[in-house]
């Protein structure tokens, strides 16, 4: 093949591989790392890709700080996420996917959505975590943990409910969704590698 038409294809080929490429990591998140090692940042990366939720549409960056934390929390732009508990694999993923959904809150969120959700949603209040109550009563932390079981119903998603008391049993995944959708526009969809798996969820007994 001569040189010149070897750039030439060079130069067709590669808007196309960029392009490619963009699509495929559209939906992963704009994040940027603080310390953690390569295993552990790549546990984060795998957590994002395992949700079908779009976490593209938080504009970012984010930083996720990795550290031997006494918790994993987030604040606007930043979360925090413990070393030892990434250190621990897919047990993890969950609650890297219920704190990057802290994020969509505090950047798509106005109060208008935000009463709707906790309309929905239930709790004793949005996100006032100082006021005492636990924290599965915040609306914030339900909303959170809904969203990473409602786009990830795997088996192996540490945030499926056990019991109808639990922040990720407020609405069914479903119905999460295609409220989101509406919302946000956040796409009604599943991973494609994952079977909606639907746990058995106790009920409270009445006394």
């Amino acid at each position: 093949m001569g040189r010149l038409r070897f750039l030439f294809l060079l130069l067709i080929a590669l808007p196309i591989a960029l392009a490619t490429a963009g699509t495929a990591l559209a939906t992963g998140g704009n994040y940027v790392f603080q310390g953690g090692t390569p295993s552990e940042q790549q546990q984060v990366r795998q957590a994002l890709q395992a949700s079908s939720f779009n976490w593209s549409i938080v504009t970012g960056p984010v930083t996720i700080t990795i550290a031997n934390a006494p918790a994993n929390e987030a604040l606007p732009g930043q979360i925090w996420l413990d070393a030892g508990l990434l250190d621990a694999g897919k047990l993890s993923w969950g609650v890297v996917q219920h704190e990057y959904a802290h994020q969509v809150d505090f950047a798509l969120f106005d109060d208008a959505i935000r009463a709707r959700l906790f309309a929905a949603l239930g709790g004793s209040d949005w996100c006032d975590v100082g006021n005492g109550a636990a924290h599965s009563q915040h609306g914030c932390e339900r909303f959170a943990s809904t969203l990473a079981w409602a786009y990830w119903p795997s088996s192996d998603n540490s945030m499926k409910p056990a019991s109808a008391k639990d922040e990720s049993a407020a609405m069914a995944p479903a119905k999460f969704r295609a409220l989101l959708a509406t919302m946000i526009g956040a796409p009604d969809t599943l991973p494609s590698n994952v079977t909606a798996y639907a746990p058995t969820v106790s009920k409270p007994k009445h006394k």
